[in-house]
């Protein structure tokens, strides 16, 4: 994989399951990520083809519960997103799925309580010497290509500081989310810093940050010099932005065949979006407990 050729693609926590990773590419995403997948829970796992419906799942052991599925059409672009706080064990899920993916990224932006409690997503910005280690590991015992995506941190300075050390553990791409771990959606995603880290490396930088609409990727491609744009809530709310055709309305897109939990938090998103989750559409998306309530 070359990571200086995509240019759109698609990563959200919790919601990346197959399904919208599939949506979006068709609409016209060159990569899609998995949601995060923490390592505890993925090394407990055992692949199984289901040949019913022409995937690959990986099935916690003991369980049905599917806990990341992809298929042939999507090995090449569709990337693995670990959560970890521990190298041994990040490569050791890496090594379980490295031959169905295209890539292994390491998730070190996720400001979510349970990732920082538990010292991944990050809690990791603050370990320089932990990072090196997870993607050094990495690096050295995979032939799969290895990623990572960070926050800004204090200052811009110590954001390139801490991406230079990154870009020096041979990773072939950083992705950047344009904001600090205190910030929240609501705040502007400073692209200027992105650019400082683009300015800074020679590897390929994916910028990350308010992309609601198509022509918001060339936006932040010429604010940021950045080699490829990563979409989240722009994609949860309509796949269709990666479409230069324009979007199709929120109801073409909406995705079924998914399981509960994700669809579930993807329409209540787009819900909140688009209008308020006081409505009666809302209110029984939040009391639904299967697909056929949803329906």
């Amino acid at each position: 994989m070359v990571w200086g050729t995509p240019e759109y693609i698609r990563a959200m926590h919790v919601v990346g399951t197959l399904p919208l990773r599939l949506l979006a590419a068709d609409y016209g995403a060159d990569i899609t990520y998995g949601e995060e997948i923490i390592d505890h829970k993925f090394v407990k796992c055992e692949r199984r083809v289901n040949e019913h419906i022409g995937s690959t799942d990986f099935i916690e052991k003991g369980t049905e519960n599917v806990v990341f599925r992809t298929c042939n059409e999507e090995r090449n672009r569709v990337v693995f997103q670990i959560g970890t706080s521990d190298a041994v064990r990040a490569l050791t899920a890496a090594q379980m799925v490295c031959k169905d993916v295209a890539a292994i990224d390491i998730n070190m932006g996720c400001p979510k309580s349970f990732s920082i409690s538990g010292g991944m997503g990050a809690a990791l910005l603050t370990k320089p010497e932990l990072i090196h280690d997870i993607l050094t590991t990495l690096k050295r015992n995979l032939d799969t290509p290895v990623t990572c995506k960070i926050r800004l941190l204090k200052s811009s300075q110590d954001t390139v500081e801490l991406a230079r050390r990154i870009e020096k553990t041979g990773v072939s791409a950083l992705a950047v989310h344009g904001r600090r771990v205190a910030d929240r959606p609501r705040d502007p995603a400073k692209w200027s810093e992105i650019a400082d880290v683009v300015a800074a490396l020679s590897i390929p930088v994916i910028a990350n940050g308010d992309i609601f609409e198509y022509d918001d990727f060339q936006c932040i491609k010429d604010a940021t010099g950045a080699s490829s744009v990563m979409v989240a809530r722009g994609a949860l709310w309509n796949a269709s932005i990666f479409s230069p055709e324009g979007k199709v309305s929120q109801e073409d897109s909406i995705l079924w065949d998914n399981d509960i939990k994700s669809t579930k938090h993807t329409l209540k998103e787009m819900i909140m979006h688009y209008s308020s989750l006081e409505l009666p559409e809302g209110k029984a998306v939040i009391k639904s407990e299967s697909l056929a309530d949803l329906a």
